[in-house]
């Protein structure tokens, strides 16, 4: 059926929508993981010792119950960590993704792209790609805006965003210290996706220090951070070695690229592809992603023509294709494909009506312009048969006009 709806393809955009808060929740399971493996370990090690000093014969009842008392303690502070963590942190994602799964199990009772519901969906879902445009342009007050009016706040990652403006700023300001608390927090990912961030990290702090001249602590934080990267990175690492000897006003190419300030930009370009990944975030804001596939399918080389733009193709919109920096869907155009049209489809200019057999098209003697013969009849009327070609200026009698068969 030509209106079937088509879930499998709506859900390629939801990967992140359910993918963000299943990462944060396995972020809260780790950090239980090492609360209950570190204070159980301290119960173990009071029990093991208690059990020797009980076997030796050497134990009294007064050791035996602070012993105890000891071990009490420690599990009733890991129990209160514990709790305290799924309060803050659990249960408040646990309720994220069931609001996230039961909004993209809405589409899946769904049977056509008629039905109300997937009209409200739809709704929605511009709604979180608005946001989402706006938390990665810096607008996170206009995206909490519209988060808290359409009442949508469980279904957007304002948090994320959030942090990953915090980090940003950090590394614009030349500090690598959130970007490092971060990499530990997510090591294992990191490592899995074979990501150098860290690395990158520890190299441009080593290179803030021999810029300062500090080269002393260059060398105990290379021997502390760097050292351990010797099987991947040694090439960067001989480099790092002869900052000591060249400072920052060196006109050695090698080493004056290292002190170049442009790496800060790079690092935060690094940054925000390692987190973007590590959450399936794509590049791109969705609704640019959701535009690229409408305007896809829409483009066509008479787009970038100036003679032939159509007033009603949002591809001609915005100057596409003329160097400038128009704001129009025409600009987003210019980096998807053209169209592939089996059967071609002849649009007016004047009207943006496709011309067929009911509206054919009729040409100018002349210049050749060909128009539809509904915009042709109306200007003939209104100017005593007489048509003008909006395009050569040439004019002539209606009847002069040439009809074109489309094969």
């Amino acid at each position: 059926m030509a209106n079937k709806l088509n879930v499998d393809g709506m859900l390629l955009f939801e990967q992140p929508f359910a993918r963000v808060p299943y990462e944060n929740y396995r972020k809260v399971f780790r950090t239980t993981q090492r609360n209950v493996e570190r204070d159980l370990k301290a119960v173990q090690a009071t029990a093991n010792e208690l059990v020797k000093q009980s076997s030796s014969g050497a134990v009294t009842s007064g050791f035996a119950l602070e012993s105890i008392d000891a071990m009490i303690s420690n599990v009733e502070n890991l129990k209160r960590k514990l709790s305290d963590l799924h309060d803050t942190s659990g249960k408040p994602t646990q309720d994220v993704i069931r609001q996230r799964l039961q909004h993209l199990a809405t589409i899946e009772n769904v049977a056509t792209v008629n039905d109300p519901e997937l009209e409200r969906w739809a709704d929605t879902r511009l709604d979180r790609w608005l946001v989402d445009w706006a938390l990665r342009n810096g607008k996170e007050k206009t995206a909490r805006m519209i988060a808290k009016e359409k009442h949508i706040e469980t279904l957007v990652d304002i948090d994320l965003f959030s942090d990953i403006k915090r980090i940003e700023d950090a590394l614009a300001k030349c500090s690598c210290t959130e970007a490092l608390a971060w990499c530990s927090e997510n090591r294992n990912a990191l490592r899995k996706m074979k990501s150098t961030l860290e690395f990158d990290l520890r190299f441009q702090e080593y290179i803030e220090l021999s810029r300062a001249r500090k080269l002393q602590e260059a060398i105990e934080y290379s021997r502390k951070y760097l050292t351990s990267w010797h099987e991947t990175h040694m090439e960067q690492i001989k480099l790092a070695v002869g900052l000591l000897a060249f400072g920052p006003t060196t006109s050695c190419g090698r080493y004056k690229r290292l002190y170049d300030m442009s790496r800060w930009p790079a690092l935060i370009q690094s940054f925000r592809q390692a987190i973007y990944s590590l959450n399936t975030l794509s590049s791109e804001p969705l609704l640019h992603l959701s535009l690229y596939a409408g305007l896809a399918s829409l483009k066509l080389p008479a787009c970038y023509s100036h003679s032939m733009k159509n007033v009603d193709c949002p591809v001609c919109d915005g100057e596409a294709g003329s160097g400038s920096q128009g704001l129009g869907l025409g600009k987003l155009a210019e980096e998807v494909p053209y169209s592939h049209h089996v059967n071609s489809t002849i649009v007016c200019y004047i009207t943006g009506k496709i011309m067929d057999a009911d509206n054919m098209p009729l040409a100018f003697p002349e210049s050749g312009y060909v128009y539809s013969r509904e915009a042709m009849e109306e200007m003939a009327m209104r100017n005593n048969g007489i048509v003008t070609c909006p395009r050569s200026k040439a004019t002539c009698k209606f009847s002069a006009l040439r009809r074109v068969y489309i094969s």
